[in-house]
């Protein structure tokens, strides 16, 4: 053992080290297997999904002022308080919820940037998850602020859906490779599919309305609404509803004649079964009245209805397999891997029809 006279520079230049970049010692000193970050990328898209829906119990159970201020819980405490009763206990709760998010979120980064090969993209897409975190955080202190304005509501469930896009991508960038994206379908597959997943983001921008003008405002007390008829802005969800379940079962019709690949064709039909299920909960809680559990699993299916309408989009597209742990015994290097074969003219799997006998 070297003497202490020798050892203690050496631990100040080591601490110098961790402080400027933490993740660079980080990686140095430990390579996370590719299940490592796959399993990361699988837990902060799971936590991306709670988050909206524990904030959905928030405004579902009166609780969106349980703490009436940000970031403490009251004027005095940081913390809830026995006075605040069970609406407190609920906000707070949703807020420590974000420290288990940022944790899983800080997960992916690590794992990402520690990884060999090391994958820029990856890394970046992990602190866009973050960097949105943030910026959510501090929209929900806001929306406490303004005494849950519905427009600033309406924001902060859009900006989760970015969270939950954002880890959507990571999900799936993480068992793919970083080669160049090779399209598995045809233009008219994909411009179909593009459409169809500008239509269903329209979709979630039309159920804020409907939930800003309706009943279940977050609090017990005077919340200001959105100045919108109910009715008519449910009927106009409605109808942007049945016009993304037509344009997906046109899309999946499409892909069968044009014979695209098992995966988006396995896909579109997840994203039909979802919406199928998303639509039955929709009109089962305007028939009953809005009854608070059915709004919440209403709520969950806007989220796996994008989730799904992503993993769509995602799947018309190939870039190789994911790269492999370093020296991994028995496991081919990813250029020896063959990758589908890309679109081409007359199919949408890429297969080329061949020209009739002369």
């Amino acid at each position: 053992m070297r003497p202490y006279h020798e050892r203690v520079p050496s631990m100040f230049l080591t601490a110098a080290r961790v402080l400027r970049n933490p993740l660079a010692f980080t990686a140095e000193r430990w390579t996370p297997q590719p299940r490592t970050v796959r399993r990361a990328a699988s837990a902060a898209l799971l936590m991306s999904v709670v988050i909206v829906v524990t904030g959905g119990a928030v405004r579902l159970t009166g609780s969106g002022l349980g703490c009436d201020t940000w970031p403490k819980c009251t004027g005095d405490s940081l913390v809830v308080t026995a006075e605040m009763g069970v609406h407190g206990l609920i906000e707070f709760g949703n807020r420590m919820l974000t420290y288990v998010l940022s944790a899983a979120v800080g997960w992916v980064i690590v794992a990402a940037r520690c990884a060999e090969p090391r994958r820029r993209p990856l890394t970046r897409l992990a602190w866009a998850q973050f960097w949105i975190v943030m910026g959510n955080a501090v929209l929900g202190g806001v929306t406490v602020l303004t005494g849950l304005n519905p427009y600033t509501v309406a924001g902060h469930f859009l900006l989760a859906t970015a969270l939950i896009t954002a880890a959507m991508v990571t999900w799936q960038r993480a068992r793919e490779g970083d080669g160049p994206a090779r399209p598995l379908a045809g233009p008219p597959v994909r411009r179909a599919v593009l459409g169809l997943t500008v239509l269903c983001g329209a979709l979630l921008v039309a159920g804020t309305a409907v939930t800003g003008s309706g009943r279940h405002a977050g609090d017990s007390g005077d919340v200001p609404r959105m100045p919108f008829d109910w009715e008519a802005v449910t009927r106009v969800h409605s109808l942007l509803a049945w016009a993304v379940v037509l344009g997906a079962l046109a899309v999946l019709a499409g892909m069968r004649l044009l014979d695209a690949p098992a995966g988006p064709r396995a896909r579109a039909r997840e994203l039909v079964l979802v919406l199928f299920a998303q639509g039955g909960v929709g009109y089962l809680q305007y028939a009953l009245g809005e009854p608070e559990i059915l709004v919440g699993i209403h709520l969950l299916g806007s989220c796996l209805v994008w989730i799904a309408m992503l993993r769509l989009l995602l799947s018309l597209r190939d870039r190789g397999p994911a790269p492999t742990a370093p020296g991994a015994p028995g496991t081919p290097a990813a250029s020896a891997v063959p990758r589908p074969p890309a679109a081409g003219p007359g199919r949408a799997d890429g297969a080329t029809v061949p020209a009739a006998a002369g």
